[in-house]
């Protein structure tokens, strides 16, 4: 259930959320859900599916008068991709403010803490003393290019 650098609208990852979720379903428990939570229309929400199905994301197989849907990447592997293509987007010298922001941002639970702090204790191990710029000149305010 893998695929490489999986890219999803912000839109289409609320279809996924709910195919997550439900492991497999159909469009119409998705636009019942999605309906009442986003307030989406259906054809909009059939729009979404049919272009996660392109995308080869979700899989979809007739039953009778119905299709079934099923997630062919998983959440986490997605959340990776999306993790990975934010850190390929700003300077490397900003993945520490970023990563600091995005803890900053979120709610977390106790164990969620731990978990992080138990993270960051072994990546000290391999923690370096600076990281290199990785940007082209006009790119960031870093000294290396001004």
């Amino acid at each position: 259930m893998e695929k490489a650098q999986v890219k999803i609208s912000d839109a289409e990852w609320e279809v996924m959320r709910v195919v997550w979720t439900l492991g497999e379903t159909t469009s119409p428990e998705i636009i019942l859900i999605l309906q009442e939570k986003m307030g989406w229309k259906p054809p909009t929400i059939k729009t979404l599916i049919g272009r996660l199905v392109k995308k080869e994301v979700l899989s979809t197989e007739n039953f009778g008068k119905k299709y079934i849907y099923r997630p062919l990447v998983s959440e986490e592997d997605t959340v990776k991709s999306a993790t990975e293509s934010l850190f390929a987007h700003i300077c490397a010298k900003k993945i520490g403010s970023t990563i600091t922001d995005l803890i900053d941002e979120a709610e977390l639970t106790h164990d969620d803490i731990a978990m992080i702090m138990k993270e960051l204790e072994a990546k000290k191990a391999t923690a370096v003393d600076n990281i290199a710029c990785n940007c082209v000149p006009g790119q960031c305010e870093c000294a290396n290019h001004n």
